[in-house]
């Protein structure tokens, strides 16, 4: 899907929105004069304007009327505000990155008939290494949801999935990054108490994270058959394994995925 005859509007411009930009530049998807932010900071606009040389407004309802595809990437607590300055928009693709605003809501404050593609996009796109799903609303067609995926491609990979499972997406990819960063930590402490300086347990922690999830992505294995690749029977892997198996690791990931997708949906029941 060509995106080179289209115009984009961010409405917000935080760190997530900023990674679509760069993403959709630096991937040559869009020229920057096709790109239209908006937000409540001026300096957040002119440092995009500087940064990447694409259009900024003040108002939303200016971004919108110019406007072939509608990015809403503010706060949840934020949406409402900024759908009433867009009014009525049953021509104009709108994609939400809003945790836990369904696609009947976004229709129903836009009118009733707004074309709502609704993401779950994660923080590794700001690096371009993103993890996102995405689905339709009632109203958005296949020709939507192939203009969202090109959008959501130049920050990573995407899958379409049907909306309830969108609880289980944020509670997995959606809040993924922030159970790797833990594992990250905990391997950093656990490498000083074994003795090693700081930076030198950092360093090793951090690229073992990156080189693991590297290496994974790029082999045709299954994690289970990596683990058995670099678990030796009766070495220093298996013993540390086993650690990890009867305290339950296993069973703690499962728990903390169903706690996220449950609070995913008291979030979208709540609004």
């Amino acid at each position: 899907m060509s995106l080179q005859t289209k115009t984009l509007a961010f409405i917000g411009a935080g760190n997530m929105a900023e990674a679509f930009i760069r993403g959709l530049l630096a991937k040559q998807v869009i020229a920057a004069q096709q790109i239209i932010a908006t937000d409540v900071r001026p300096d957040r606009l002119e440092q995009l304007r500087r940064q990447f040389k694409i259009r900024t407004e003040s108002e939303n309802a200016a971004a919108a009327r110019q406007a072939d595809v509608i990015v809403l990437a503010v706060k949840p607590q934020q949406m409402s505000a900024a759908l009433a300055t867009l009014g009525a928009r049953p021509a104009t693709l709108i994609i939400s990155i809003a945790a836990g605003i369904t696609t009947a809501r976004l229709e129903r404050e836009l009118g009733g008939r707004a074309h709502v593609v609704r993401v779950m996009p994660n923080t590794p796109a700001l690096v371009g290494a993103g993890a996102a799903a995405l689905c339709a609303g009632q109203f958005a067609g296949p020709e939507d949801m192939q203009t969202a995926t090109a959008i959501l491609q130049a920050v990573g990979i995407v899958v379409p999935v049907d909306e309830p499972d969108l609880d289980a997406v944020t509670a997995l990819s959606g809040s993924g990054p922030a159970y790797v960063f833990l594992v990250a930590e905990a391997l950093i402490q656990a490498g000083v108490a074994a003795g090693l300086a700081p930076a030198v347990a950092r360093r090793l922690a951090i690229q073992t994270v990156a080189g693991a999830g590297r290496l994974l992505a790029e082999s045709a294995a299954e994690p289970a058959e990596l683990r058995r690749q670099v678990t030796s029977p009766g070495g220093t892997t298996e013993a540390a394994v086993k650690v990890l198996v009867d305290r339950q690791l296993p069973e703690i990931f499962r728990e903390a995925v169903a706690a996220a997708a449950r609070r995913s949906r008291e979030l979208s029941s709540a609004k």
